[in-house]
C-alpha cells in the first residue's frame, strides 16, 4: 500500500486542513494541483502516508465524460513523459 486517501469537500475545506495539519506540526505537502483534484500529502507519527483531495475538479475536464477511458489522457505535467509511460504500459 502507498498511502490512504480521503475526501474532502471541496478546495476551500482542503486548505482549511492545510492550516490544521500545519498547525499540529506534521511535515506536510501544502496544496497539490493534480490537475484531475487537488490534494494535500502527510504522514502521521507511524510513518503512514495520507492525502486528502478534492473530488474535482473531475476526470472529465479533458475529456467528455462519455469518452473516458478510450486512450490514456495525462495530466499536463505528465504529458512530457508520455512515451515512457506508454512503453510501461501492460495489456490487460
Amino acid at each position: 500500500m502507498h498511502h490512504v486517501a480521503f475526501r474532502v469537500e471541496d478546495e476551500a475545506e482542503l486548505r482549511a486542513w492545510i492550516g490544521k495539519i500545519s498547525s499540529a506540526g506534521l511535515v506536510n505537502s501544502g496544496f497539490v494541483d493534480r490537475f484531475y483534484f487537488k490534494s494535500l500529502y502527510f504522514r502521521e507519527p507511524n510513518g503512514i502516508l495520507f492525502e486528502l483531495a478534492t473530488d474535482g475538479p473531475g476526470f472529465d475536464t479533458d475529456e467528455p465524460l462519455d469518452r473516458l477511458g478510450e486512450r490514456l489522457a495525462l495530466p499536463p505535467f505528465l504529458e512530457p513523459h508520455r512515451e515512457r509511460i506508454e512503453a510501461d504500459l501492460k495489456p490487460i
